[in-house]
């Protein structure tokens, strides 16, 4: 019987706080039985367990439960804790997710027990501007990437932008580009008319509103503002239903005040990812144009969900949408609509163009397909196994 693999795991953030690269952690480990994680992450909160079981993952929480000294101290006590787990444990490799505090203890790790390194698989998921990677902590996030990159046995990233953020970092080894996913059969759902009416009257729509919605963090970087600055000159029955939060909360609000438009914003906070598929199903519009993305699992959800999606062409967005072009290559069809980035009036034209659109069922056909075939998350889970298997252990 072939031995189990033994991983062990770096993220700044994991469940109950939810993004992106958490999901992907999740989705992945749920799909590979084969391999023993464990997981060493902030606490952040007191209520949290300093040990829980989550799916496939042992998960270790360290921390004094306050934000920015949790991210502060984790890089070293988290290296310390994998020094105890690795004597114990003896780990194949460590999987760090994203280039940030939490990856830092494992490279601590080898150079502290430097005669015998443990491999590293590198994950960037990062969404973050080029600007913001070059100025945001004096520039220091800039040199832990580099610092990083120069000492990664493997890295993946989810989109083609970030493997190409990492060359230009001076990363000279093979990279591997795995997106994240969606569980396509739990966002494309049955709805019935009723339901989906049920669901829009909560929402504060009307059966003949256009509903856009975002799942957004309110953030500058994912232009949630932009859209609320088109609204007055969108049809009157257009409405925007924003799922998300974040520091930008309140001056969003005031936006939607000052332009007259705050009885067709409506602000929904925070709903889990589970509730997720109902809400899109029972909207008309996905909407989030970016400032940056490294990939944005958000559009492909809305995919899967069969929603039109109004996106931006920057970061890992370009790898999935697609817009019908003289230049297309040939078989590539258009999966979704692009306005500009920082610019209310692209929002207003491209909204009214996917309104009017007779192709529109095509496109929506196009990126469900897409989606199916390349980022259902058994697909995702079976490509990284591979890097697990792939990677051994170093000794130097």
């Amino acid at each position: 019987m072939e031995k189990s693999r033994k991983i062990l795991i770096f993220s700044t953030a994991y469940y109950p706080f939810v993004g992106g690269a958490e999901v992907a952690v999740k989705e992945i480990t749920d799909r590979v039985s084969s391999v023993e994680f464990d997981l060493i992450t902030a606490r952040f909160k007191r209520d949290l367990p300093k040990f829980q079981r989550i799916g496939n993952i042992n998960v270790y929480r360290i921390g004094l439960s306050v934000s920015i000294l949790d991210k502060l101290l984790l890089p070293f006590w988290g290296a310390i804790l994998a020094l105890n787990l690795n004597r114990k444990t003896h780990y194949d490799f460590f999987w760090c997710i994203m280039a940030t505090f939490g990856s830092g203890a494992a490279y601590i790790v080898n150079l502290i027990h430097f005669w015998e390194q443990t491999s590293i698989i590198l994950t960037l998921q990062e969404g973050d501007s080029e600007e913001h990677f070059k100025t945001r902590w004096f520039g220091l996030i800039n040199l832990s990437w580099r610092l990083a990159l120069k000492n990664t046995n493997i890295l993946t990233t989810i989109s083609s932008y970030l493997g190409n953020r990492a060359k230009r970092l001076g990363y000279k080894g093979e990279i591997k580009i795995i997106p994240n996913g969606v569980d396509v059969k739990r966002f494309d759902i049955n709805q019935s008319q009723d339901e989906r009416l049920k669901i829009r009257k909560g929402l504060g729509l009307e059966e003949k509103d256009i509903a856009l919605i975002t799942t957004s963090r309110l953030t500058l970087k994912n232009g949630v503002g932009d859209v609320i600055k088109a609204l007055p000159n969108l049809p009157g029955n257009t409405k925007f239903i924003i799922f998300g939060e974040g520091h930008l909360d309140k001056g969003l609000r005031k936006l939607a005040k000052d332009l007259k438009v705050s009885e067709r914003v409506i602000f929904r906070g925070h709903v889990s990812h589970s509730e997720m598929p109902k809400y899109l199903k029972a909207c008309d519009i996905f909407i989030r144009p970016s400032l940056s993305e490294g990939m944005g699992n958000s559009f492909i959800e809305a995919m899967a969900a069969k929603l039109p999606v109004v996106a931006t062409p920057v970061g890992g967005i370009t790898d999935f949408v697609f817009e019908a072009s003289p230049n297309s290559e040939v078989g590539r069809g258009q999966t979704g609509y692009f306005c500009k980035p920082e610019n209310p009036k692209s929002v207003v034209e491209t909204v009214k163009r996917v309104i009017s659109d007779n192709q529109k069922n095509e496109i929506i056909e196009n990126a469900y397909k897409m989606v199916k075939e390349k980022y259902d998350w058994d697909i995702v889970a079976s490509q990284m196994k591979e890097v697990f298997d792939k990677i051994k252990k170093i000794s130097i």
